[in-house]
């Protein structure tokens, strides 16, 4: 017994200590503002992967068009990765003026569907091999972007000249609670990134929002060796990058330069979004990012676990249960508030009780499911 409570104790000062460093590391990181006599030079060319996004990709690229960054100084290059639907064509009928340059890539013509597993890495590869712009940026077919998000992100890096930045993705328009705790639940893991990156101890980021200079994917050699796991396409390349400049990657901390995507609908469909990103963890190289979540993990399991002991070993434990949830709670609550104010949606934290059993299920069954799972659906595909 006073094994368990030492394992108890040192669970939960770890579940505080995190939470803190995570919160603390979120203010003490600047908001990043476009310079009052800012005129930008650099090239860009953006990336999405596209599959099966007919829904979808009209409002994406109608976003990136009313950017205020100069509009000869950007290109966008949609990589359609074998779509059944009409991506292709919607894409297609898109005028092509003379002052941006909208082109279609079909990964078709360069792979067969037997070639790989990972096919946003590829198609996001094949991409960098015929883009024009000396900074890459990549989102999703699912996202929009807000109007100076091309500014802000060509600001901080010829100001900075950082070798990867990470920027922010929340969703919005919910309709529903489950889809306000994916909203929150998301806005907390953008203060975890900011703070990760900021104090170098779990540097995270999320495909939707990356930008980074196309001599610097050359050089680490883009994708290869990482390309063993359908996804990765972020984390894994930012890890990768980091390993050659530790001291160059940044996060943009700016309300302005999130992009948005809609919550899952479905249970379904949101466990196969986050087995899929649970099971890269696996092939991270920074392994203290593995250690962290593990550690985050096992405080939750210990919750449940305490509670279920209550009913053998008595009423004590069931008072050290809830302190531990009382614990969760109370350090979940501060990054969270801080977070979402910075996003201005304090309105998600109407759902923070509800929210936060869902979390605990959440990071218990989805923690398990990502060292069991080995296949998983992605894009209507089977995928490892």
């Amino acid at each position: 017994m006073t094994i368990y409570f030492f394992i108890i104790l040192s669970l939960s000062v770890f579940y505080i200590i995190i939470q803190t460093i995570y919160t603390e590391g979120w203010k003490a990181l600047s908001i990043w503002n476009i310079p009052n006599d800012f005129q930008p030079k650099t090239k860009i060319s953006i990336l999405i992967p596209a599959r099966n996004e007919a829904d979808n990709i009209g409002n994406c690229i109608e976003s990136i068009l009313n950017q205020t960054y100069p509009k000869g100084l950007f290109e966008i290059i949609v990589l359609d990765d074998f779509s059944e639907d009409e991506t292709a064509e919607l894409v297609n009928n898109y005028t092509k003026n003379n002052l941006t340059t909208i082109r279609l890539i079909a990964l078709g013509n360069y792979i067969s569907l037997d070639d790989t597993q990972s096919f946003k890495k590829k198609a996001i590869e094949i991409g960098i091999a015929q883009a024009n712009g000396e900074l890459i940026v990549t989102t999703d077919a699912d996202c929009v972007v807000q109007p100076n998000w091309l500014m802000l992100i060509a600001s901080i890096y010829e100001e900075k000249q950082p070798k990867f930045i990470a920027a922010p993705v929340n969703f919005y328009q919910e309709q529903n609670d489950f889809e306000r705790f994916q909203s929150l639940d998301f806005i907390g893991m953008m203060g975890i990134t900011g703070s990760g990156i900021y104090t170098k101890i779990m540097r995270m980021c999320n495909g939707a929002n990356l930008a980074y200079p196309k001599a610097v994917f050359e050089e680490v050699s883009g994708f290869q060796d990482i390309d063993d796991h359908a996804s990765g396409d972020d984390m894994m390349l930012m890890q990768k990058i980091a390993r050659i400049y530790p001291n160059d990657i940044c996060y943009l901390k700016n309300q302005a330069a999130t992009t948005f995507t809609m919550a899952k609908p479905t249970l379904k469909s949101f466990i196969n979004q986050r087995v899929r990103w649970s099971t890269k963890s696996k092939g991270y190289e920074e392994r203290q990012v593995t250690a962290i979540l593990i550690g985050v993990w096992l405080f939750c399991v210990s919750i449940p676990l305490t509670f279920l002991s209550s009913l053998f070993l008595g009423r004590l434990f069931l008072i050290i249960g809830f302190g531990q949830l009382l614990i969760k709670m109370l350090a979940d609550y501060r990054l969270l508030k801080t977070t979402s104010t910075f996003f201005n949606r304090s309105d998600l934290m109407q759902t923070f009780m509800k929210s936060s059993i869902y979390h605990l299920i959440y990071i218990i069954g989805i923690g398990f499911l990502g060292g069991v799972v080995r296949k998983y659906e992605w894009k209507g595909r089977k995928v490892r």
